[in-house]
């Protein structure tokens, strides 16, 4: 045995053990968008080599609509973001991609709009609260005050900005506000039955996430299920989008159905549909929140 191996540190481990300990990695989730072409796999994997990455997984998608090409690599390294970025540039600057890094280790943090019906809001607590989504939830915004109760039970702050025509700007002034004040990366729009100005869709474009009913033929206004229960629907869903000044037109993130029939009631649809609702918008939060979700035109990539 040599001197070195013998030698036995302060805490009582070998030091030798201490010298093959493997060092702490960093993990990163790289997005990525730019004009298809050969060699952007090569360079890009090329360019993590070079800030000793090691790829953990990866997914990549080349949309012949229009000639894009996505992808989205994780990956671990010892390095700091501002290194990666930094060899990184030249790279996608030649692509002329558009590109991100995370550090996975940092959740996104999202602010949750709500307005009375609360089935959206209560699911996406309980499943943070769980970890099931890896997000933050630092405040949770309603034009009523029904919903102050659940903000509570879970710690989350709660402002209550009632909305009117005469106010509608003041109120979408402190909602920028708010997430300013609390590094919101994100807003979830849980039912939140307020349209939103095409000014406020414009500074939060791709950061928006809304949940609706989703029905054939469509029926907007007040008690869609009833509406649909009227017209004899065999099939109802909900769908997940990211919000744009076109209502409920914006890119969708993700979509469910379920197939019903004649012997169910109007309350008995709405049951079913809200529980579409909660499970599309978790569905649609959580791949937004791992980098899962890169926009292309009018439409989404989704690395599910």
């Amino acid at each position: 045995m040599s001197l070195t191996a013998g030698l036995i540190s302060g805490d009582g481990v070998p030091s030798i053990a201490r010298t093959n300990r493997r060092p702490r990695m960093n993990n990163y989730i790289l997005t990525l968008s730019c004009p298809d072409r050969p060699g952007i796999v090569h360079g890009v994997s090329g360019a993590l080599l070079d800030v000793d990455a090691n790829i953990l997984e990866n997914a990549q998608f080349d949309d012949l609509d229009s000639g894009l090409f996505t992808m989205r690599t994780r990956f671990e390294t010892e390095r700091s973001r501002s290194d990666i970025e930094a060899v990184l540039a030249p790279m996608v600057a030649e692509l002329g991609a558009d590109y991100h890094v995370r550090d996975e280790d940092r959740k996104q943090r999202a602010l949750i709009m709500v307005s009375k019906q609360d089935h959206c809001l209560v699911d996406l607590l309980y499943r943070q609260g769980t970890g099931e989504l890896p997000i933050e939830i630092p405040v949770v915004v309603s034009n009523h005050t029904q919903a102050a109760h659940h903000a509570a039970r879970y710690g989350v702050r709660f402002e209550h900005l009632p909305v009117t025509p005469d106010i509608k700007g003041q109120q979408e002034q402190r909602l920028l506000e708010l997430i300013n004040e609390h590094n919101v990366d994100f807003v979830i729009l849980a039912r939140y039955m307020q349209i939103l100005t095409p000014e406020l869709c414009a500074q939060l474009t791709g950061r928006i996430i809304n949940i609706h009913h989703s029905f054939l033929p469509g029926f907007v206004g007040a008690r869609p299920y009833h509406q649909a229960h009227q017209r004899g629907v065999k099939i109802i869903g909900a769908t997940a989008h990211y919000v744009t000044s076109d209502l409920d037109e914006g890119p969708i993130i993700e979509q469910d159905v379920e197939r019903v029939n004649h012997s169910l009631t109007a309350e008995q649809l709405a049951v079913i549909g809200q529980d579409i609702e909660r499970r599309v918008l978790a569905r649609a939060v959580r791949y937004h929140a791992e980098d899962r979700v890169l926009v292309v035109g009018s439409k989404t990539i989704v690395f599910s």
